[in-house]
């Protein structure tokens, strides 16, 4: 089979691995629109579950992946001027440099015979018009996929509130939440680290608190510094590092949730974000992208022609998401009404935190909900211990 593969990102390299796995024979070429290296974007996490899925699958670039991650297995949630609290939460979590990863899976690729050009843009899978299979890997905003919106019926959902990605010097040991309230209403960020050097902070409030503290007008500079007073106690004197637009404003954004009727065109499939999004606070994008790419590269192996392979893609794919987009729909609410949870006690609120993904806590008062969450731990203890 003759594969293109438009757009490098993690769920396109990560596809062409499997496919020259699985038959070696594939001819495969992955298209980056950008130089080599130029990609945006700080760390990104995953955890256990997704590592042993990736070390099943190819463990080369697993090993190099593990190898590349710095890990956590807590996380710290500071309030500003009230209390701080850590939690143990068992379950490992990884971060992993943006950069690092594409590196490892184009290294792998390209060692498996896999052809990858960087600055080669396809707009049209007319372009293309001798590979079997062309594969949209370009992103949310997939021009592949916006050609033919008739067809695959994207729908996007845009968030209320507003956030901006960022870096810090400052390397955290856990999972990092931090809530600073403001005579504008809270603002918060998340941090995790990703190298021995730097982490991510995504840095999130309401379009209130945004416009309140004056970030609307705000340039990048001033911006990077407002936040890091807002969060000096988490910093410990570490900058914020961003990355302004030409005109030097910052980087802004509502989360934009995309879903799409269909997933395939002809020989034309959508993969990762171009198929989907989920919101960042679940943390699950790029294994999301990678499960995308096993699903893709198994339906083609085990299916004796194109179209059927391609059905089934989409069908256990988008079943597989069900869960995952709630959840992330979940918790992106919960932290749109924050002041609902805020003000509770602190074993609280970070209990409801933790429960943010939950269908029913919306729908309950939170301390009700936390009370029944308690009971539910303790008679499941009971039964465990056999009383």
């Amino acid at each position: 089979m003759k594969v293109a593969c438009v757009g490098g990102g993690p769920a396109s390299l990560y596809f062409s691995i499997l496919m020259k796995r699985m038959d070696p024979s594939h001819d495969i070429t992955v298209y980056e629109r950008n130089a080599a290296g130029s990609t945006y974007g700080w760390g990104v996490t995953y955890w256990d579950e997704l590592l042993k899925n990736l070390h099943g699958a190819d463990h080369e670039s697993a090993l190099a992946i593990r190898e590349s991650s710095v890990r956590w297995d807590s996380f710290v949630a500071h309030v500003r001027d009230r209390w701080t609290v850590t939690v143990e939460n068992g379950d490992e979590g990884f971060g992993v440099g943006r950069h690092r990863l594409l590196d490892i899976l184009t290294e792998r690729a390209r060692s498996l015979g896999v052809h990858v050009e960087f600055n080669h843009e396809v707009t049209g899978e007319e372009e293309l018009a001798d590979a079997d299979l062309v594969v949209a890997g370009d992103g949310v905003n997939s021009a592949l996929r916006e050609r033919h919106a008739d067809h695959f019926g994207p729908e996007i959902a845009v968030g209320r509130n507003i956030y901006t990605w960022l870096g810090t010097t400052k390397v955290f040991d856990a999972f990092t939440f931090a809530f600073t309230q403001t005579e504008h209403g809270w603002i918060w960020c998340y941090g995790y680290g990703f190298s021995e050097t730097h982490s991510t902070c995504v840095v999130e409030c309401s379009p209130e608190t945004w416009k309140g503290l004056g970030l609307h007008q705000a340039n990048e500079a001033d911006s990077l510094a407002l936040l890091e007073k807002l969060f000096a106690d988490i910093l410990d004197g570490h900058p914020l590092i961003g990355r302004a637009h030409t005109d030097g404003s910052a980087r802004w954004l509502n989360f934009r949730t995309l879903t799409n009727r269909t997933w395939y065109r002809g020989n034309l499939v959508l993969l990762g974000d171009a198929a989907h999004t989920t919101h960042y606070s679940i943390g699950a994008g790029t294994a999301l992208a990678l499960a995308d790419a096993a699903f893709l590269a198994r339906a083609i192996y085990e299916e004796p022609e194109l179209q059927p392979a391609l059905a089934r893609y989409e069908r256990e794919r988008k079943a597989a998401l069900v869960s995952a987009q709630r959840a992330a729909g979940n918790s992106a609410r919960w932290y749109e009404n924050l002041p609902r949870y805020v003000g509770l006690p602190p074993e609280r609120m970070i209990a409801l935190l933790g429960q943010r993904h939950s269908r029913v806590l919306p729908h309950v008062p939170p301390g009700l909900y936390y009370r029944m969450d308690q009971l539910a731990v303790w008679l499941k203890s009971v039964r465990g211990s056999g009383r």
